[in-house]
């Protein structure tokens, strides 16, 4: 919400009232809590009339402040997002008056100082100013209710009740926001905010938190996070489910502009020496993403939408991908496994599937995949479970007590209203009914278009703050009960709707793209900004959802796909089995997913370390080499873990890609043979068959055995260990784990002195197979002495070292 004419002057009808300095402070429960006029208290009589801040500033957790502005008093709002879900707070925090008078809060390396006379609060780590609250950067603004047309708080936007009372009730005069802003430095950039398909770097975009269905190529997103982090060494969380209006220096190009619709606004700053450690204190607030099993890493083959669901095409795509060695995984059934208009109605069509679950039985046990269904939250009138859920009062109501509904997606679709424990047990029913069939996971789609205006939930939520909060719920629900039906570690979902705290429930995709490099270009975006976001793990749709790919689109989404954590080929009205694009397609499909398989201990070790500490698998470059500035703007590239960097190629075959190396010798991880030397710029043409994928220096990397024809194999036995241009004197050790949930065999360590390098096994029991060392000019030397495939190498049996020699390849 922009509420100026220019930097000096307000908007028509604009009526501010900007916290100017703290008449009274009080410490309770190691917090400050202040009373900050808006006016100037010269004398007593100043006090009477206008409004009072009231501000609260305290510290959750360590390194983490949060500052809570509020005016009016009154019963807590709901729904909230909800805080520490999966982990304790571990408050350490210290508070104490400098000889200035300043009040200074200080925790985990992050410090605020709050001045009275003018009201500021500046937050400073131990280097440097991180950002402020300056003299009127707070405020409570009254603005014309017109204004809001262009906002979730007018009431005639499209997610509105089209068929709802007649004669509403007439919108107030003004609408009240609470305003805070925080500075940019000089130099600073700011990411994040969801699953933001725009430029990566925020700055100079206005960004509404406020989920919409409305693809990749807009400024609308599915998930979106009132969440940002900046290259300056913090993060900023706004603890507020509703509408965030967010201006990232485009109102005042120096602020972090912030409002919100009401009466309170929160939001907590977060400290972190790394970036990752930004996001694991981001994640300990809001909560950890659940480890998906290992099966799902695999590749996922859809029927796509708009498409032919019969049992012999299934089977002759199942048999043709086995056939071409691309190893299926997981296999999904879109929206038409049910009947067109009956969205949803939980019941296979008969025509298409007469005995669904013999059906699924026969091409589980022919095909060792698992089956993922489509679900959506909203019930058809057409549906045969439609009365059902209306006499039940399982849907959404208007304020007159009626159900719902509209014509948007299905015909009269009514929206069950998860907030109803008695909606939630029937909805879990009909799941468990599939689940007894067969199916092992859910693709849980929209969640977005909740309506929010003349319509009452069943627990009397705000409908504004349900809006965001509603994919929450619905993932939560549909997640616990796969979790509660196969085990911990076990559960998944595909979700495309989420927002802050939605990470618990992992996977989630990217949307509907279109098949062009640039909605390529568009997902990777969306992706990188999800997963500085706190989430953990991100998919699409390889090849794009609209439209038909040419064989080259195809040919690089793949690569690109195969190098995303959940790798998934659906479209809308054709096909993503590769022979449609050629036979080369097929080839290139399988040298990719062979490798994703081999790389199972390393990407699932990254998965275990996303759940225990938030870490993303899919890293914008600015995580992992933040004193490199060169790759705080890259969008077009990432690191896949802390090892791999993945260089998706946006250009056919004849065309010079291009991409960026920082220091160090990197090794290509499909030709050992080749080395390059950054920083670099590298420009070259590139094969469609192929992608840059280079190995980071210092780096060991262990690969299970080549052949495998699913991911959800015995990640510790027969493994390949790679150690990449270890550096003199550097010692790297990394986890092996069996596969089974976060349990973890024993660890691989590599230590160099001088010229040799010794490789042995600590901490458990992983079976090597061999072990390679990678160096420039050394090329790959392979060591067999001392590694004998299938003995296993343990402490409590006497393990041997193997011990390489770096001269020995000269």
């Amino acid at each position: 919400m922009k509420f100026n004419d220019g930097f000096w002057l307000l908007k028509h009808g604009v009526k501010p009232y900007y916290g100017l300095q703290v008449v009274h402070s009080e410490v309770k429960n190691d917090a400050y809590h202040l009373q900050v006029s808006t006016k100037p208290i010269r004398h007593r009589g100043d006090t009477l009339g206008g409004p009072l801040l009231l501000v609260k500033v305290h510290s959750p957790t360590e390194g983490v402040i949060g500052v809570s502005i509020d005016h009016f008093k009154h019963t807590e709002p709901a729904p909230n997002i909800v805080l520490f879900p999966n982990a304790q707070p571990a408050p350490n925090a210290s508070l104490f008056t400098s000889d200035n008078k300043t009040l200074q809060l200080s925790t985990g390396g992050l410090t605020a100082e709050i001045t009275s006379e003018p009201y500021t609060i500046t937050f400073r780590s131990p280097a440097r100013t991180l950002t402020a609250a300056g003299y009127k950067h707070q405020a409570l603004i009254d603005v014309p209710h017109q204004w809001t047309l262009n906002s979730a708080a007018n009431t005639s936007t499209m997610a509105t009740d089209v068929s709802s009372n007649p004669n509403p009730p007439a919108p107030p005069a003004t609408v009240r926001y609470v305003n805070s802003e925080l500075n940019i430095s000089p130099g600073e950039l700011i990411y994040g905010l969801g699953e933001q398909f725009g430029p990566f770097v925020k700055n100079g975009q206005a960004v509404s938190i406020w989920n919409r269905d409305g693809g990749t190529s807009s400024e609308q997103a599915y998930k979106c996070v009132p969440f940002y982090i900046s290259n300056r060494g913090y993060g900023v969380f706004i603890n507020h489910p509703g509408e965030v209006e967010v201006e990232v220096g485009s109102e005042k190009v120096s602020r972090v502009g912030v409002s919100v619709a009401g009466e309170s606004l929160e939001y907590f700053v977060i400290y972190g020496e790394t970036p990752l450690q930004i996001l694991e204190r981001y994640t300990l607030l809001t909560g950890r993403p659940a480890l998906p099993p290992s099966w799902t890493f695999g590749l996922w083959l859809s029927t796509s939408f708009l498409t032919d669901y019969s049992a012999k095409t299934v089977s002759g795509f199942l048999e043709g991908m086995r056939e071409r060695e691309c190893h299926v995984r997981v296999f999904h059934l879109d929206c038409f496994w049910m009947k067109q208009y009956e969205w949803c109605s939980f019941t296979f069509d008969p025509e298409n599937f007469p005995d669904p679950k013999a059906y699924l039985s026969e091409i589980k046990a022919k095909y060792g995949v698992k089956i993922c269904v489509w679900i959506n939250p909203y019930i058809s009138q057409l549906s045969p479970i439609f009365d059902e859920a209306v006499q039940g009062g399982y849907l959404i109501k208007r304020t007159d007590g009626t159900p719902w509904q509209w014509d948007g997606w299905q015909p009269g679709m009514g929206v069950v209203d998860f907030t109803n424990p008695a909606a939630c047990k029937w909805y879990a029913g009909k799941l468990t009914d599939l689940l007894d069939l067969g199916v092992d996971s859910f693709k849980t789609d929209f969640g977005e278009r909740i309506p929010h205006v003349n319509v009452a939930f069943h627990d009397g939520s705000d409908p504004m703050r349900m809006h965001n909060t509603y994919p929450i719920l619905y993932n939560d629900l549909v997640f616990s009960l796969l979790e509660k039906r196969f085990g911990k570690h076990e559960a998944v979902v595909f979700a495309r709707s989420s927002a802050a705290g939605g990470q618990r429930f992992p996977v989630h995709w990217g949307g509907d793209c279109e098949s062009t490099f640039e909605a390529m270009a568009e997902t990777i975006r969306g992706g990188l900004s999800l997963t500085v976001s706190g989430f953990a793990f991100h998919s699409h749709d390889i090849g794009g959802f609209e439209g038909h790919p040419p064989a080259e689109i195809y040919h690089r989404w793949v690569a690109f796909g195969l190098f995303s954590s959940h790798s998934r080929l659906h479209g809308s009205s054709s096909y993503r089995v590769p022979w449609i694009y050629g036979e080369e397609a097929s080839k290139t499909l399988a040298k990719f997913v062979a490798m994703k398989h081999r790389l199972m201990p390393y990407l699932y070790q990254h998965a275990i370390e996303a759940h225990l500490k938030g870490h993303p698998i899919q890293r914008a470059m600015f995580l992992e080499f933040l004193s490199d500035r060169t790759t705080h703007t890259l969008d077009r590239q990432y690191m896949l873990g802390r090892s791999l960097l993945v260089a998706p190629v946006f250009v056919p075959a004849d065309e010079e890609t291009e991409y960026y190396l920082p220091a160090g010798t990197w090794t290509s991880l499909f030709d050992p043979a080749r080395t390059l030397v950054g920083p670099a710029w590298v420009r070259e043409k590139v094969a469609l068959d192929d992608m840059p994928l280079w190995v980071r220096p210092n780096s060991v990397l262990v690969l299970g055995p080549e052949g495998s024809t699913k991911p959800d194999y015995e990640l510790a036995r027969g493994v390949e260990v790679r150690v990449y241009e270890l550096e003199d004197g550097e010692s790297v050790e990394v986890d092996v784990p069996t596969g089974r949930g976060a349990e973890v065999a024993g660890a691989v360590r590599a230590r160099r002195s001088g010229a040799e390098v010794t490789v042995d096994v600590v901490g458990g029991e992983v079976e090597l197979a061999s072990v390679a060392l990678l160096a420039r000019g050394a090329g790959v030397i392979q060591v067999v002495k001392g590694v004998k495939k299938g003995e296993r190498f343990s402490p409590e049996t006497g393990a041997r070292e193997v011990v390489l020699k770096l001269e020995s390849a000269a």
